[in-house]
C-alpha cells in the first residue's frame, strides 16, 4: 500500500493518459456509493469534472481535522496476473469490496466506514483510492493492512479461479518501492539500496557472534550504522539503522533504513535470539582472526562436511519442525561463502533462497544440535578469509538446499519450496565455476517436488524485479 497526503492529484493522474499513454477507458467500478453517482461528470469540453469526487473524499477528513493522519490517502493497486483471464467490472468491483472488508477500512454494512472508490483503467488491474478517516468522525486503524490485502486477494483468486499466489506470511523480504527502484534506474546502480543493506545486513548477522561484532562487520564493509538508544535506560540499545554512504536524499542526509524494513528477521531482537544459538567465547572469536592457510582449510573442510550432516539430519527427520533451525542456517552459510568467494552466481542462490530461509510471522524455531554447530562453523567460516578449495563446500550447500526445498514442500509452504529451487539452479552452475573438478550430483528434485509460481493480486507496491547495490556495478541479487 502507498500512503499520501493529497487525493486529487492521485484521482487526476488515475484518469490521465499515463506515463505512456496506457491508461485507457478510466471510470470507477466500486466505491462507499454506487459508481454511477460518483462517477466524474463530463464537461462541454470533453474534460472531466472532478471537483465533486474530489471534495466528497476530502470531506470526512476535514472534519477529523488535526486527531487524522499525516498521510490521509490510502493507496493500493491491485493486477491480475498476464495469464489469467480478464475480469469484468462486476468482478473487479468484488475485489475491491472484498479488499475493503478485509482490511476493516469499510466493512459490509458499516455504512460509517471511509468514503473509496476502485477505479480502472486497464484490463488487468484496478487502483482503489481510499482517505483515512471514518465517517463517523473517528480515525480508522490501518494496522497491518498489507496482511489483510494479501487475504483478500488469495480469496478472490480461489473464487474466481487465478492463479494463486502465496501468503502474506512475512517470509518474504520487504520489496523496494517504486521510487527506490526508479532511483536506482537512474542512477545506474546495479541494485536498490535497501537490497544492497539487507545483504550487507545478513552476511554481517551469519559471522557475528554478538552485536557488536556484527556492527563491527558493517562498518567494515562500508556501511554506515547507527544505533537506537533507549529512552527510560540510557546506554541500552533498542535497534539499529543502516545506511549507504551514496544513498542521500536532497538534503544531503543519508536515508537510514531499520532492520525491519529490510526484513521481518533483522530486527535487533530477532538477531539477538540467532546470536544466542551456537555461540562462541571471546578467546575463540580472537584465535579465529589469526589463522594459517592450513587451518583455513581446514576450516573450508569442515563447513563443507557439515553442510552435508545438515542436508543428511533434513532427509532424515520425521518431523519438519524439527529441522526447522537449519533453513536459516543455511541462508547464513550461502550469504558467507558467496562474501568471500565473490562469485556472482553464488551471492544470486543466496538472495534467491532468501524467503525459504525463514518461518513464518518472523518466529524463532527451536534450535538443533545440528543447527547450533553448523552456525558456529559458519562463523568460523565468515573470520577464515576465502580459500580456492571452494568447490566441495558449493556442492554439499546444494545439497543442503536441496533438502530444504524438499522441508518447505513437506511443510506445504510452495513460495518458499520454489524460492530454494531458485537457489538451486544457481548452485549447479556455481559449483562447476568455483572449482571445475568438483561436480554436482543429484541436486534435482523429484518431479512431485514441483511448486507453481507467479504473482496474481498484489499490492503494487510491491515489485518482482528491482535492479539490484549501490556501492558496485556487480551483478545483482
Amino acid at each position: 500500500m502507498i500512503r499520501g497526503r493529497h487525493v486529487g492529484g492521485l484521482v487526476y493522474y488515475l484518469y490521465g493518459p499515463g506515463r505512456a499513454n496506457e491508461h485507457v477507458n478510466p471510470h470507477i467500478v466500486a466505491g462507499w456509493r454506487h459508481p454511477a453517482e460518483l462517477e466524474p461528470a463530463l464537461r462541454p469540453d470533453g474534460g472531466r469534472d472532478f471537483r465533486n469526487l474530489i471534495g466528497l473524499l476530502n470531506q470526512s477528513v476535514a472534519a477529523l481535522g488535526d486527531d487524522g493522519y499525516r498521510e490521509p490517502v490510502w493507496h493500493c493497486a491491485v493486477r491480475a496476473a498476464r495469464e489469467d483471464r480478464i475480469l469484468d467490472d462486476d468482478e473487479w468491483a468484488r475485489v475491491a469490496y472484498e479488499i475493503m472488508n478485509a482490511t476493516g477500512l469499510a466493512r459490509d454494512g458499516d455504512d460509517d466506514g471511509v468514503r473509496w472508490v476502485a477505479v480502472r483503467h486497464a484490463d488487468d488491474h484496478i487502483h482503489i483510492v481510499a482517505t483515512l478517516a471514518r465517517q463517523d468522525g473517528t480515525k480508522p486503524k490501518t494496522w497491518n493492512d498489507f496482511y489483510r490485502v494479501r487475504e483478500a486477494c488469495q480469496a478472490v483468486e480461489r473464487r474466481f479461479g487465478l492463479r494463486v499466489t502465496a501468503p502474506g506470511d512475512r517470509t518474504a523480504a520487504r520489496r523496494p518501492t517504486r521510487s527506490e527502484t526508479e532511483q536506482a534506474r537512474r542512477r545506474r546502480w546495479a541494485e536498490t539500496p535497501r537490497t544492497a543493506l539487507r545483504r550487507h545486513v545478513v552476511t554481517a548477522a551469519a559471522g557475528a557472534g554478538s552485536e557488536e561484532e556484527f556492527f563491527r562487520r558493517l562498518e567494515a564493509a562500508g556501511v554506515r550504522v547507527r544505533q537506537r538508544i533507549s529512552q527510560r535506560n540510557p546506554g541500552e540499545v533498542t535497534g539499529y539503522s543502516v545506511a549507504l554512504p551514496v544513498h542521500l536524499n536532497r538534503q544531503g542526509e543519508p536515508v537510514w533504513f531499520g532492520g525491519g524494513k529490510l526484513a521481518a528477521d533483522l530486527t535487533l531482537p530477532k538477531l539477538r535470539a540467532r546470536w544466542g544459538s551456537g555461540n562462541e567465547s571471546g578467546e575463540q572469536n580472537r584465535r579465529a582472526n589469526d589463522i594459517s592457510a592450513e587451518d583455513r582449510r581446514e576450516i573450508w573442510d569442515e563447513a563443507a562436511a557439515a553442510a552435508s550432516r545438515a542436508a543428511e539430519y533434513i532427509k532424515a527427520s520425521d518431523d519438519p519442525g524439527a529441522a526447522a533451525d537449519l533453513a536459516g542456517v543455511t541462508s547464513d552459510l550461502l550469504h558467507v561463502a558467496a562474501d568471500l568467494l565473490k562469485d556472482r552466481r553464488l551471492r544470486e542462490a543466496a538472495e534467491a533462497f532468501d524467503r525459504a530461509a525463514r518461518e513464518p510471522y518472523a518466529r524463532i524455531p527451536p534450535a538443533t544440535p545440528t543447527g547450533r554447530g553448523l552456525r558456529r562453523t559458519v562463523r568460523r567460516l565468515a573470520r577464515s578469509g576465502a580459500t580456492p578449495r571452494g568447490g566441495v563446500l558449493v556442492a554439499n550447500v546444494a545439497s543442503l538446499v536441496s533438502a530444504v526445498a524438499e522441508l518447505r514442500m513437506l511443510q506445504g509452504r510452495t513460495a518458499q519450496a520454489a524460492a530454494a529451487r531458485a537457489a538451486a539452479r544457481c548452485l549447479r552452475e556455481a559449483s562447476v565455476a568455483v572449482d571445475p573438478a568438483v561436480g554436482l550430483v543429484a541436486v534435482d528434485f523429484p518431479g512431485r517436488f514441483m511448486p507453481p509460481s507467479g504473482s496474481v493480486l498484489r499490492p503494487s507496491s510491491r515489485f518482482a524485479g528491482p535492479p539490484g547495490p549501490a556501492t558496485s556495478r556487480r551483478p545483482r541479487r
